[in-house]
């Protein structure tokens, strides 16, 4: 297996397949219908699979997809609907999306190609004709890769929120630039972005499979997902060639999905409410204490220099450190150990946060160099 859960070749896009939960999209998903089947690469003769699970509808959004199959608009895709009713506690999109995923990975066991690729994304995006195949391409090096979420406005975009967004993609590609100065992943190089959400997610069905499957969580069962790949030591890439449009809406059908964080930032644009950001130096405690870690591995990992990086012996029995195969699930296992007692970290409004993050990456930029 070697340092990294799997290094592959180049897949097809006959060997992948597109899972998509889909609650109350009637509207929507016969436009993202509509892109997957004008993916590079997909034809009649050889069609991209996608699964739809459209969960506890009431607008009739399998009979959208089902009118749009049978006009013939999407006969370079090989279409798989599933209709689910969850209830009670299992009501929420972890579980959709569970369910879409694990019914890829069958698809893909059943086609005689186990080690294939499954792709997410939700049934509200925008993707371009691009999207499968630069994903595809980044998995080459990685095991699992994010695209960025680029935020489109269905009607006319207030310019105050639309500033209001680019202000906080500055903050955070600041947080970037201190990660390039103080520990750059050799397997995420600059230029990237920072999203890896269901609204773009691409991984090999074996490694998926591996790791469990998506936890069935009401929200972050993306990011958990991604967190279970990098334990196990799977390199995460935030490619710049993979992005989709996302939805500005701010009536949203995931709790705490992408339109509860819209709505919040219309009611700071329009109404003032306090929007507020970790300090720059929280990013700069975290990330030299993961390069700490890292080194550690890498130079030995004794009990002593764990103990000294925080890491007590129900840590390290915890992270069961000769079972890690490199340093980026030792990483991960050990931050998520250090991070849980770290407590809130110190925040401040978003424009100071911005100030001040580009200006710490500034100055340590200079001092490297220097």
């Amino acid at each position: 297996m070697g340092d990294h859960p799997g290094n592959h070749g180049s897949t097809s896009l006959a060997s992948a397949v597109v899972c998509v939960p889909a609650r109350n999209e009637a509207e929507r998903l016969p436009r993202l219908l509509r892109a997957l089947a004008a993916q590079e690469g997909s034809s009649t003769a050889a069609p991209l699979k996608v699964v739809v699970v459209a969960n506890n509808c009431t607008d009739g959004t399998a009979d959208s997809a089902r009118a749009l199959e049978s006009s013939g608009a999407i006969d370079t895709l090989s279409l798989r609907l599933i209709e689910e009713t969850f209830v009670g506690i299992a009501a929420h999109v972890g579980t959709a999306r569970r369910r879409a995923l694990d019914e890829g990975a069958a698809w893909l066991d059943a086609s005689g190609t186990p080690d294939g690729v499954l792709l997410t994304t939700d049934a509200d995006a925008w993707l371009d004709p691009s999207w499968v195949a630069a994903n595809l391409r980044a998995l080459e090096r990685a095991e699992i890769v994010g695209g960025r979420l680029v935020i489109d406005a269905e009607d006319e975009t207030d310019p105050a929120l639309a500033a209001f967004h680019a202000r906080v993609e500055r903050y955070w590609a600041g947080v970037r630039a201190l990660e390039d100065t103080l520990d750059p992943p050799p397997h995420d190089p600059a230029p990237r972005h920072g999203d890896h959400t269901g609204g773009s997610l691409a991984l090999r069905a074996s490694l998926y499979r591996a790791v469990g499957g998506l936890p069935t969580i009401p929200r972050g069962e993306d990011n958990a997902l991604v967190a279970a790949v990098q334990r196990a030591g799977g390199r995460l890439r935030h490619c710049p060639a993979v992005s989709v449009r996302v939805s500005a809406r701010t009536a949203g059908r995931a709790e705490g999905g992408m339109a509860t964080e819209m709505l919040r930032r219309s009611r700071v644009v329009r109404e003032g409410e306090a929007y507020q950001l970790p300090v720059s130096t929280h990013w700069q405690t975290v990330i030299l204490r993961r390069a700490a870690l890292r080194r550690a591995f890498r130079e030995g990992a004794s009990a002593a220099s764990l103990h000294a990086l925080g890491l007590d012996a129900a840590d390290l029995a915890a992270i069961d450190v000769p079972g890690c195969p490199n340093d980026i699930a030792f990483v991960e296992r050990a931050h998520a150990r250090l991070e849980a007692r770290d407590g809130p970290a110190a925040e401040c409004g978003l424009d100071e946060a911005v100030a001040a993050v580009e200006a710490l990456a500034a100055f340590l930029k200079r001092e490297t160099a220097a």
